[in-house]
């Protein structure tokens, strides 16, 4: 199994100093900024990454074609949850998640840096359902987009990332902490959040439950890029 560290910070000290304090043997480091995602800009905060450039990290991770991937991140569930579905998006279908992270692992922490035998992984991009703005409108129009921020930020009364405070319309909030409720599991439904990383969580959590969620990857930073997308506020 290849175990990959993914422990990562919105705001403060990066995450790579935790790992080299101590971490589960044999553990890699892969940074949500850097590896898993793309570079921020018109499409977000953490867009998709490019598969290329994925492909070649996972591969310096020592990430194979035929072996397990566990990540984890500091027990938020965050960042592992980003990892789990950019991994499953690139196409790699054993990715499991470490139940509370580094704070709840109880074994051996080691200081030192691995060097992995180089893998194989080939990123298949797609494998995973997404939307753009124009689907994640039109999953809102059907009462189907579900905003998993906190629900202050949603009804725009504080925004403490990005420029502009409030929700795509249409959109119904339920916040990540109030677990994977979005009704019939018949129909198909989209996630976002800010960036994309919550809402990734939030996919690893309502798959679990038994829904197939879309992720809409760009999130609130993406739709805000365009100052004809419409903004909505309150309820």
């Amino acid at each position: 199994m290849t175990i990959l560290d993914v422990r990562w910070r919105l705001v403060g000290q990066p995450g790579r100093s935790d790992y080299l304090a101590g971490h589960l043997p044999g553990a890699v480091f892969v940074d949500l900024d850097a590896d898993l995602s793309g570079r921020p800009g018109t499409a977000g905060r953490h867009p998709l990454p490019d598969p290329s450039h994925l492909q070649e990290a996972l591969r310096a991770a020592g990430v194979r074609q035929d072996r397990p991937v566990l990540v984890y991140d500091g027990g938020d569930g965050l960042a592992a949850g980003r990892a789990w579905w950019t991994l499953r998006w690139a196409g790699l279908t054993e990715v499991y998640v470490l139940d509370g992270g580094f704070a709840a692992w109880d074994g051996t922490v080691s200081t030192d840096t691995p060097t992995p035998e180089r893998g194989d992984v080939v990123v298949t991009p797609g494998s995973m359902p997404t939307v753009d703005a124009a689907g994640a409108l039109e999953f809102a129009g059907r009462g189907r987009l579900f905003d998993v921020r906190a629900a202050e930020r949603f009804r725009g009364e504080v925004e403490p990332i990005d420029r502009v405070a409030g929700h795509i319309p249409g959109a119904r909030n339920r916040p990540i902490p109030d677990g994977p409720d979005y009704g019939s599991k018949d129909e198909p439904l989209a996630l976002y959040c800010g960036s994309g990383v919550t809402a990734a969580q939030a996919a690893l959590a309502a798959t679990l439950a038994g829904y197939t969620p879309s992720v809409y990857v760009g999130s609130w930073s993406e739709w805000i890029s365009d100052p004809d997308r419409p903004v909505a506020l309150g309820e």
